[in-house]
C-alpha cells in the first residue's frame, strides 16, 4: 500500500472516530435534560428522606427520647419512649415492632433478658450469654450460635429468637455493661 493511502485511511479514521463522538456526546447531553435542584430532579437530604419515611410509616418524627440515665433497677423497657408514670406496679408497655434503639447499662449481678426477636449489640464491657438449655443467642456478625456462659463478643450483632435468653457482666468483673437494644426486654 501507498504512503499517501496509509495517510488519507487514518485520517478517514480519525474524522469518521471525532464525527462518531460528537453524536454520542449529543445524545448523551440531551438525555439528561432536567438540571439537578429543580422540581423535576429534586436535591434532598438524608435527614427529609428518614422524616418523609417515618410520616409514611405513620411513626411520625423520632426525638431520640431514651432512658439514658443508667438507674435501669428491675425495669422493663420495649423499645418505646413511653412511661408508666412511675407506677412499678403497672404492667411494662407493649408496643407494636418498633425499630427504635435504646442505650442500656447493665451493672455486675444484673441480667438483660430479651424478648422474642430482640437484638442486642455489647457497645463496652465484658459480656457472657445467658440461656436456659442447649440453644443459645445467634451471634449474626460471626453467623454462629453462643451457649450458656459464652463469651458475648463486643460490637457484634445477638439475636434473641425466644424469650429467657439475655446476657449479662462476666462474673468477676466489676465494671458495667453498655449496650444497644432494639426490641423488648428485660432487666433484672
Amino acid at each position: 500500500m501507498k504512503p499517501y493511502m496509509k495517510v488519507s485511511l487514518a485520517a478517514l479514521a480519525i474524522g469518521v472516530g471525532v464525527w462518531v463522538g460528537s453524536v454520542y456526546s449529543n445524545t448523551a447531553i440531551g438525555a439528561g435534560t432536567s438540571q439537578p435542584g429543580t422540581a423535576d430532579d429534586p436535591v434532598v437530604t438524608k435527614s427529609y428522606v428518614d422524616q418523609q419515611i417515618q410520616k409514611a410509616l405513620g411513626g411520625g418524627t423520632n426525638t431520640g427520647s431514651g432512658n439514658s440515665s443508667g438507674s435501669n433497677n428491675g425495669s422493663t423497657g420495649t423499645g418505646n419512649s413511653g412511661s408508666t408514670g412511675g407506677d412499678t406496679s403497672l404492667p411494662p408497655l407493649v408496643s407494636g415492632a418498633t425499630d427504635a434503639v435504646e442505650i442500656v447499662t447493665v451493672k455486675p449481678g444484673q441480667q438483660l433478658i430479651g424478648k422474642s426477636g430482640a437484638e442486642f449489640i455489647v457497645r463496652s464491657g465484658k459480656a457472657v450469654i445467658v440461656s436456659e438449655g442447649t440453644n443459645g443467642v445467634a451471634d449474626l456478625t460471626d453467623g454462629i450460635d453462643l451457649t450458656n456462659g459464652q463469651a458475648a463478643p463486643t460490637n457484634h450483632l445477638l439475636s434473641f429468637p425466644r424469650d429467657g435468653r439475655g446476657i449479662a457482666v462476666l462474673e468477676g468483673n466489676k465494671y458495667s455493661l453498655t449496650v444497644m437494644v432494639r426490641g423488648g426486654y428485660t432487666l433484672k
